[in-house]
């Protein structure tokens, strides 16, 4: 069983075919259950955010797992084959684990360094487990990810060199408009005064965001921030959203308008803003009614998640007619949320996930400062991280063969104690009988002992797996003995589906 990781991103992909490769909600549980389903594929765990969508599998073979989940995303997608396949890039065992723990730190992110992808690594863990799909090859691989990414933003200090999704977005949103950079190094326009206990309320959205570490700074009230005194309505009451929320409150943003299809939602988010800073005025309304605040508000932040547009162009177009201030749209939705055919409306400025992509590449957004520092010090933790997980997966994996081999050597020990106790006088009393099992039982473990230690830790070695091999190829083993797979913790529910499956 090997760890195969199938993919696409922004690095790879244009932003059009990642929407139309997104899978969400009922398509992406069927697509799972196909992929697991499958003769190659054991285990499965899907990490899809607006910048990727990442296939983790344990599989039986490579290119039995590559044509399975391949062949199904583009089945599920709708996207052909081999227009799929020209973007996306594939990693095996160690190349796997590696981009999988440099994902989950940040490193792999349009934003590099920002820490909401531990959360959505950590929603796509929680998500395998609840249906079944990952197993315990992927939840080991999934609460090491986690570690990493937990030990890069630390340790490092990651987050201070980088900025999250939204700031960015804000900041390249800024041109359009009229003010300074946001989201950037502190300046005096963009200092806030850290509020006095303003920790946000149990069950508040923004008390759990996508990127929270569980040892973030608290909430702060702004005075004067880049964003001061506009008005914003956030589409969506969901982690990013509540982050966006968050962001522009503490940028001075004067109102803060809410709009969720859950209006539970919705509002709790906007009471939390509330609770939170002095100077925002929050309120929330009905889904629905979220065309008719375009009137009223200056940013427009969608992420809803849905699968089609949220506002067309004739809709904004209608709601925005004879404003004369402009209106900026920011979606970080994938699919998009927002329209495109806006950008042709007078007035109307959208800033998505492409514009994103193409200021980070080019770098045209600025902000962020010298994190050279910060990123080499997180490459190297992802590299001890990844040698240490290949030692402790190789030594588990030998460890049925070990309990096989001295589960036979048992076996022969029991066999001759029988025969020569058959054979014994019968005078010979009960301890001195004993004194003779314990001295054969005692004879087998110490010949056993080295040669187990060894064949363990050459395992962690290059090419380790060959001494297993040859071990159980010596003593002519099976691993797959109730006892070896007893003492190895037993195959995971996704496996065990697998061995179903032949």
């Amino acid at each position: 069983m090997s760890v195969l990781a199938v993919g696409l991103s922004h690095r790879s992909s244009p932003v059009a075919l990642l929407e139309r490769v997104a899978l969400n909600g009922e398509a992406r549980t069927k697509a799972v259950g196909e992929m697991v389903g499958s003769d190659s594929v054991n285990e499965v765990m899907v990490v899809s955010t607006c910048n990727r969508t990442e296939v983790y599998a344990d599989v039986e073979a490579f290119h039995g797992g590559v044509a399975a989940i391949t062949e199904l995303l583009s089945w599920h997608s709708g996207v052909p084959l081999g227009e799929l396949s020209e973007h996306l890039y594939v990693h095996y065992e160690d190349r796997a684990v590696q981009h999988l723990f440099s994902v989950t730190c940040g490193l792999d992110s349009m934003v590099v360094g920002e820490g909401q992808i531990l959360g959505q690594v950590r929603d796509a863990l929680k998500e395998g487990q609840d249906t079944g799909s990952v197993g315990r090859v992927l939840n080991d691989l999934g609460q090491r990810a986690l570690r990493v990414g937990k030990r890069a933003h630390t340790e490092t200090h990651l987050d201070h060199a980088g900025a999250d999704m939204v700031s960015f977005g804000l900041t390249v949103a800024a041109r359009d408009l009229g003010l300074g950079p946001t989201g950037a190094d502190e300046t005096t326009a963009d200092r806030t005064v850290p509020a006095v206990g303003a920790v946000p309320p149990v069950g508040c959205p923004m008390s759990a965001s996508a990127g929270d570490t569980g040892d973030g700074p608290g909430l702060a009230r702004p005075s004067r921030g880049p964003l001061s005194g506009l008005r914003v309505l956030v589409l969506g009451a969901g982690s990013m959203s509540a982050l966006s929320a968050n962001t522009v409150s503490r940028q001075g943003a004067a109102t803060v308008v809410v709009a969720n299809r859950t209006p539970e939602r919705a509002a709790r988010l906007a009471e939390c803003l509330t609770e939170a800073y002095d100077t925002v005025r929050s309120r929330s309304v009905p889904f629905a009614d979220a065309a008719g605040v375009l009137a009223d508000v200056d940013l427009v932040i969608s992420c809803t998640g849905a699968q089609g547009l949220v506002l067309t162009a004739d809709a904004v177009a209608a709601a925005t007619a004879g404003r004369t201030r402009p209106l900026v749209f920011l979606d970080l939705a994938l699919p998009r949320d927002i329209d495109p055919a806006v950008r042709d409306l007078p007035g109307v400025r959208l800033v998505d996930i492409e514009d994103l992509r193409l200021a980070a590449a080019t770098g045209s957004a600025g902000g962020g400062g010298d994190r050279s520092s910060a990123l080499t010090l997180v490459r190297g933790i992802v590299d001890e991280e990844v040698t240490e997980f290949r030692t402790v997966r190789r030594a588990n994996q030998v460890t049925p063969t070990v309990v096989a081999l001295r589960s036979q050597a048992r076996d022969v020990v029991e066999a001759e104690l029988s025969r020569l106790h058959g054979r014994l006088p019968d005078d010979i009393d009960d301890r001195t009988r004993e004194e003779i099992t314990r001295a054969m039982r005692r004879v087998a473990d110490k010949l056993l002992h080295r040669p187990t230690v060894r064949v363990k830790e050459l395992a962690a070695a290059p090419d380790g797996e060959s001494y297993e091999a040859a071990l159980r190829q010596l003593f002519d083993l099976d691993p797959k003995t109730p006892e070896a797979l007893t003492a190895s913790g037993g195959p995971s529910t996704a496996a065990r589906s697998a061995q179903e499956k032949a």
